[in-house]
């Protein structure tokens, strides 16, 4: 059976599907027209996010009986069309929950202690200890919103800092544990101080957390989204940093990224983001909760370990 990887990964998941029997081409450059001519040779192929797999291009595709995702979200692949033509499609999100888990805890940390803008002013020699005093999580109530491998993860993370922690899931229940409370949306409303995004990126959570949504807080909240950019409407968010409604953002993922999350354009960025980057409250990070020395390893692990157990 051939394998196609289109994407870089570690090296391990062409070692262990070789090993276990897989011929693998590493071709890495390619256009979408390229893989197109070629995309019929293969049965298998091991993509992250650069290239789109859509109707046309799976049609083209023959012969391949499953796509790899290295990686959580599966935005890049048409999965209801890949399915309806018998193609199985594997993602590997269980290898960056804990690197995920823990930038969200950490963002959250920085903002709650004022530790990236201290940290700025030390170094200019400003000493202003009563402007950077710090805020407790203890006695807070944290909100999760999707309750996977990645809101799980940090639930269990922030499990220590004797807060409440509840969570909804729209698609998922009976998931209450010693840390975590399953709750409704509007008791999220309702009692929420912190709130963190994991959801995926669908027609449904695009623009999830608008207006009217961060309206229907009781509670002025601090938010985290380390999901996907497009999640968050960034001009509502920045009303609501303005009228204080969100006291402080941590983003990992930002609306404007390209597809492929490799790159922005700094260059055509709207005012919205300029005012994102001058908040001494919002804190900013280039799409990396998920990208760890030890999740490169594990989220390659993880997909070869499924598609040598179901791939026959």
């Amino acid at each position: 059976m051939k394998i196609l990887f289109i994407d870089n990964t570690h090296p391990i998941l062409k070692e262990m599907l070789e090993k276990a029997g897989f011929e693998c081409d590493y071709i890495v450059d390619l256009t979408k027209e390229k893989l197109s001519e070629i995309i019929s040779f293969y049965n298998g192929l091991i993509i992250r996010s650069k290239i789109t797999l859509n109707n046309e291009l799976l049609d083209k595709a023959t012969n391949l009986k499953f796509v790899g995702r290295v990686g959580a979200g599966m935005e890049s692949i048409d999965v209801e069309y890949a399915s309806k033509k018998g193609i199985i499609c594997f993602n590997s999100p269980e290898g960056n929950r804990d690197a995920v888990g823990e930038q969200a805890a950490g963002m959250l940390l920085s903002l709650m202690n004022n530790l990236n803008k201290a940290d700025l002013e030390v170094k200019k020699g400003i000493w202003n200890r009563e402007k950077n005093r710090g805020t407790e999580i203890k006695g807070k109530t944290i909100g999760i919103i999707g309750y996977g491998n990645m809101g799980s993860s940090f639930a269990k993370k922030m499990s220590g800092f004797e807060s409440t922690i509840i969570a909804y899931d729209k698609y998922k229940t009976g998931f209450s544990n010693d840390f975590v409370k399953e709750c409704s949306l509007e008791e999220l409303f309702e009692k929420v101080d912190i709130l963190s995004l994991h959801v995926p990126l669908t027609e449904e959570t695009r623009f999830m957390v608008n207006q009217n949504f961060i309206n229907s807080f009781k509670r002025n909240i601090v938010l985290i989204n380390t999901a996907r950019g497009p999640v968050i409407k960034t001009a509502d968010l920045v009303t609501a940093l303005k009228n204080g409604k969100i006291t402080a953002a941590a983003l990992d993922v930002l609306e404007y990224e390209e597809t492929s999350f490799e790159k922005m354009d700094f260059s055509k960025l709207p005012e919205d983001f300029n005012y994102l980057i001058t908040c001494q409250n919002v804190l900013l990070s280039p799409h990396i909760a998920g990208w760890t020395h030890e999740s490169k390893i594990k989220l390659a692990t993880v997909l070869a370990e499924k598609i040598i157990k179901e791939i026959k």
